[in-house]
């Protein structure tokens, strides 16, 4: 299968150039994508090759070398994907023919291409704000004075350039996380264009992600970047995505029960006679939070989909020491499953700082920097991120020192244990969470309650830049 989009859409030769390429390979052809069909396989089917749901909605752009595409995308609609294809729209000004312009023409017919791009995505926004309740409900509040923010996903090789220069400027330095797919940052960031034009022109040494030539067409990428940071100003995160035509036709071949279910719950692989057994850990951890609790304002591994991952990882590698354990959770969680749908940057960090709480074990100078480098991913969502992620990995621990094995049946953990707890206000110091730990007093037997609380207090202890506090009480009911 060979597509081909806006090159061969507006060469004047291209049925000659078609008929070439079939006497040159034996009858081999080439589709050339229709504008719509170039945003459903790139923009919103290309994006979405590497993640899970985007529930609520976002707005999804590809740059090409010959075209940006921008629409609406919605996956917890029916047919999101045909939707967003017919509702979006196709501009003839990707990175490589933008760089032409710059290069080969006066400043004059710069300015005036330039000017058609910006007018060209402005109009875009307001035919998809037309189209969709929920992005005009988001225009119209900033409308009002009132701070509403768009997130945004990005593709194409001319999005993932601007986006590699932002991870080589990000302020957790070095980024724990070499690839740039999936890959986030807040809108304040994304708009600082000076600053990367600047970085380009300024820094001599190789830019990990970004080749010499996408380095030349940088100039043009801030010109695409500038004109819908215009259009849409008020942006709230910015996630660059791997995916490209080739992986969306793929995505589009797969059937919609496959396609649109859980890649994270795939991996996890829970069986089913697994499964009452996993919602009832799931439910333990989730009573371990504090009532009061606003956390639908920070990711968990519940908000990500990562909670039957997760647990799958609280029972691995026993028969390892802690050390080793802990190390191991960070540089797995970078690491594994190489573009994994659902795998972010945000959720690699959730699960590795989470599992390696769970071990509570110590972690040399390296890997240190590379746990710190994780806790600043989470940090940037939030102060409070890290250390909840880090809270759940404790009492992840608490549950496999009460059954060193994963009991097989849910009434075993649920008469064993509950969880009570709450956050305590102090004026001038932090916070504590008081967490009780209610045991059944056969379980009690078997563990050292001092070892147990110190692994739960300790979660707070290993971030520095921690709000809160934990003190654990343990009560033993007969």
């Amino acid at each position: 299968m060979v597509l081909a989009t806006e090159a061969m859409r507006r060469a004047v030769n291209a049925s000659e150039m078609l008929e070439a390429i079939a006497k040159a390979t034996g009858g081999l052809t080439v589709s050339i994508l229709d504008p719509p069909v170039e945003t459903l396989l790139g923009a919103v089917m290309g994006s979405r090759s590497g993640l899970g749901g985007v529930p609520g909605g976002a707005l999804f752009l590809d740059l090409g070398g010959g075209s940006v595409q921008m629409t609406w995308v919605d996956t917890s609609t029916e047919n999101y994907e045909v939707e967003a294809a017919l509702a979006g729209g196709s501009l003839p000004y990707g990175a490589a023919k933008l760089m032409r312009v710059l290069q080969e023409h006066p400043e004059d017919v710069q300015v005036m291409e330039t000017g058609k791009l910006k007018d060209g995505l402005s109009q875009l926004y307001a035919d998809l704000c037309s189209k969709f309740p929920a992005l005009q409900a988001i225009r119209a509040a900033n409308e009002r004075g009132e701070e509403a923010l768009v997130d945004v996903y990005m593709c194409g090789g001319g999005f993932r350039g601007y986006g590699s220069m932002l991870m080589h400027d990000d302020p957790i330095s070095p980024y724990p996380i070499s690839s740039s797919n999936t890959y986030s940052v807040r809108g304040s960031r994304f708009k600082d264009t000076t600053r990367m034009l600047t970085m380009n022109q300024t820094y001599e040494g190789k830019i990990f992600g970004l080749s010499k030539r996408r380095r030349q067409q940088f100039p043009a990428i801030i010109k695409v970047v500038d004109a819908f940071i215009k259009a849409v100003p008020y942006i709230g995160w910015v996630t660059f995505c791997g995916g490209s035509n080739r992986q969306g036709a793929l995505m589009m071949k797969l059937p919609r029960e496959i396609r649109e279910s859980n890649p994270l719950d795939v991996l996890a692989s829970v069986q089913d006679g697994e499964k009452a057994i996993f919602g009832a850990i799931l439910d333990k951890l989730s009573e371990s939070l504090p009532a009061n609790l606003t956390h639908t304002r920070f990711p968990t591994i519940f908000s990500t989909g990562l909670g039957l991952l997760f647990v799958r990882e609280i029972w691995s590698r026993h028969g390892h020491g802690a050390d080793s354990n802990t190390a191991f959770a960070i540089h797995d969680a970078i690491s594994r499953d190489t573009d994994c749908p659902g795998l972010t940057h945000l959720a690699r960090a959730l699960l590795g700082l989470g599992v390696a709480a769970r071990w509570g074990g110590n972690l040399g100078p390296l890997d240190t920097q590379l746990h710190r480098g994780l806790q600043g991913i989470l940090e940037d969502r939030g102060a409070d991120s890290s250390f909840w992620a880090q809270y759940l990995g404790a009492v992840a621990g608490v549950l496999a020192t009460i059954f060193p094995v994963m009991p097989k049946q849910a009434d075993q953990l649920v008469s064993a244990i509950s969880f009570e707890s709450r956050v305590e206000k102090r004026e001038g110091k932090k916070d504590k969470v008081v967490l009780k730990i209610i045991l059944s007093g056969e379980n009690s037997k078997r563990i050292n309650e001092e070892d147990l609380i110190d692994l739960v207090n300790s979660a707070a202890k290993s971030n520095a830049k921690a709000t809160k506090k934990i003190s654990t009480h343990i009560v033993i009911q007969s």
